[in-house]
């Protein structure tokens, strides 16, 4: 991979995230390009990275491998109907990092039969901690699925998928997924403050209470419930707390959630692809 010219077209927070990990991870800088409108964007990326920069998406994807379209969902057609052209001259593979855009409307957009790699990562990609899941269509190679695979890699764990509609299923576990977290972050520390703790200290138990719980579940052999059911000691206090909780029907509403959130990545994919 370290050979091939990788071009980015957007260069707002996650094709960031992405170039940074790539260069941490000993890419070289010459053999990355970002396209971005801001003049701002393009001076931060060229600065921190040591990477080429232009305003010219044509001018970004000129020679390169793989194209990374990190830019707004309401905007992939422009840009991918622009860079069409080039793409088949090239070969080149499209990976579209676009949340809710479908792979087929992507290739259609691009004038068809292209090497296409829909990516869903997540927020914890800014911190090389993300969880992506890739789905590649027939066209793309074992090479491109590789050179795919390593450029999300560098930001965290990838997981690839068969088929194309699981991305729904992956847009409402890990790519909203984080909210969720947050918001159970968010909770404890109320509570804890409002049991007394100073808000500092509820907040900081709270979070590495959280960094904790995920190191031991990554790290473990065993399952989420079996690291549940061993800390949880009869008649103790995290028994009660638990108990409070299924009362509450907490798993039957984060079902509901996540269905919820599939359905409207299915809804939002079907009218971006209309557009």
């Amino acid at each position: 991979m370290n050979n091939s010219m990788i071009a980015f077209i957007g260069g707002g927070n996650m094709a960031r995230s992405l170039i940074g990990g790539l260069v941490a991870d000993g890419y070289a800088p010459e053999r990355i390009r970002a396209s971005d409108p801001s003049p701002e964007l393009r001076r931060g990326l060229a600065s921190d990275f040591g990477i080429h920069v232009t305003a010219d998406n044509l001018e970004a994807a000129e020679g390169a491998s793989g194209l990374v379209l990190a830019v707004k969902p309401p905007v992939v057609r422009a840009v991918a109907e622009e860079l069409a052209d080039t793409v088949h001259r090239q070969g080149s593979v499209v990976i579209s990092i676009a949340a809710g855009i479908r792979g087929t409307d992507l290739d259609r957009w691009l004038g068809g039969n292209a090497a296409v790699v829909r990516a869903m990562p997540n927020t914890p990609s800014l911190v090389q901690s993300g969880a992506t899941a890739l789905y590649a269509n027939a066209r793309v190679t074992g090479e491109q699925k590789e050179l795919a695979e390593s450029l999300l890699r560098a930001v965290g764990v990838v997981q690839w998928l068969d088929d194309e509609a699981l991305m729904d299923a992956v847009t409402a576990v890990s790519g909203s997924g984080p909210a969720y977290f947050f918001l159970l972050m968010e909770l404890m520390e109320d509570a804890g403050a409002k049991l007394g703790l100073p808000r500092e200290t509820a907040r900081l138990l709270t979070l590495e209470t959280a960094l904790g719980a995920a190191r031991m579940a990554l790290e473990s052999d065993d399952d989420p419930q079996t690291l549940r059911r061993r800390v949880t000691s009869p008649g103790g206090t995290t028994e009660q707390a638990i108990g409070t909780l299924e009362e509450g029907d907490v798993r039957g509403l984060l079902e509901r959630a996540i269905r919820a959130a599939a359905r409207r990545a299915g809804e939002l994919g079907k009218q971006l692809g209309e557009q």
